[in-house]
């Protein structure tokens, strides 16, 4: 096998390999934030924040004569498809996974067996519960969402940055649902700090559809426990929420790279499809709605899919190795 190593010029002209370039840039940081802090354990949840840590542990080990880091090191890998390898070293004392493709990159970067937890993706606490996995909400919730009770709901959301042809998804699964069951149906589009895309959707009238528009939404939650019907981009954590809420998910889009295999993850797992169109988007969410036989094996599927206590067990298993290095 090949090993290339990428190389960044300085302002000096000075050819150097991108893991040097990281010491030389980075290296004072963690090593200021990790030696101030003096910590019984250090856990990483980022893929560029495995190698350099561990390297500065060792050395400030070695600077207190200790042996190896003096410290147990983990990581929480959260994406969920795939993994960057960036993600995996073999030196962790324990390395967290969402998903068996995760665990199959993790095992050819050299994390042993042992070592290795995969318990789903860590995710917020109002998610946590199982037994909340397919709460339904009631009128009087729908009613403080600012939504209208006994609609079928369709939850349209980009991310924070309300990226991902949000307006005309949100445009065009409005206009099949009004032509396919007008009335009977509304469309939640979460904008994210999107203010343009907000303020567009916003001036719009909605003729046989109702439409209900947002910023930046904290309670993500409770929306998610409204709809019937989920359209998104591929991110990790929103599809790790949908199947834990039992929710129909439509792929609109996905970041290149890692975010590519969140789109079979769900395909795969049977509960959702993968479109950049919004035609296709459209017509699709509005089939399903029509189907309550499909709405629920689509929801049963997500249901599979969901592990509301990934966050639990990831912890619990942080105790338990903090213990053991005690």
């Amino acid at each position: 096998m090949r090993t290339y190593a990428l190389t960044h010029f300085t302002t000096t002209g000075l050819e150097l390999p991108t893991d040097i370039l990281w010491r030389i840039q980075c290296g004072a940081g963690f090593k200021q934030c990790i030696g101030g802090y003096d910590p019984d354990m250090v856990v990483s949840l980022h893929p560029l924040c495995q190698n350099l840590p561990l390297k500065v542990m060792e050395n400030l080990a070695k600077e207190k004569g200790l042996v190896g880091r003096g410290a147990p090191f983990a990581t929480v890998c959260t994406d969920l498809g795939s993994a960057h390898p960036s993600w995996f070293d073999r030196r962790v004392d324990l390395c967290f996974v969402a998903s068996e493709a995760v665990r199959k990159v993790a095992g050819r970067r050299g994390i042993s067996a042992d070592r290795l937890r995969m318990h789903g993706l860590p995710v917020r606490k109002s998610f946590w519960r199982a037994s909340e996995q397919n709460a339904q909400a009631t009128p009087s919730q729908m009613e403080q969402l600012g939504l209208l009770p006994n609609k079928k709901t369709v939850l349209v959301v980009g991310g924070g940055d309300g990226v991902g042809s949000l307006s005309k998804i949100v445009e065009q699964t409005a206009a099949q649902l009004a032509k396919d069951c007008p009335g009977d149906a509304q469309v939640v589009a979460v904008c994210g700090k999107n203010k343009a895309v907000k303020k567009e959707l916003e001036a719009k009238s909605w003729p046989g559809v109702h439409v209900e528009v947002r910023g930046f939404c904290s309670g993500i939650s409770d929306y998610m426990e409204a709809a019937d019907v989920l359209v998104t981009k591929a991110g990790p954590g929103t599809i790790a929420e949908a199947a834990i809420r039992g929710l129909p998910t439509m792929l609109s889009s996905h970041l290149p790279g890692q975010e590519a295999g969140n789109v079979p993850f769900v395909v795969g797992k049977g509960f959702g499809r993968f479109s950049t169109q919004p035609k296709v988007i459209a017509t699709t969410v509005s089939s399903w709605l029509q189907d309550d036989d499909e709405l629920a094996r689509l929801s049963a599927a997500a249901l599979s899919a969901g592990q509301p206590e990934a966050t639990r067990l990831i912890a619990k298993d942080l105790v338990k190795l903090l213990k053991a290095e005690a």
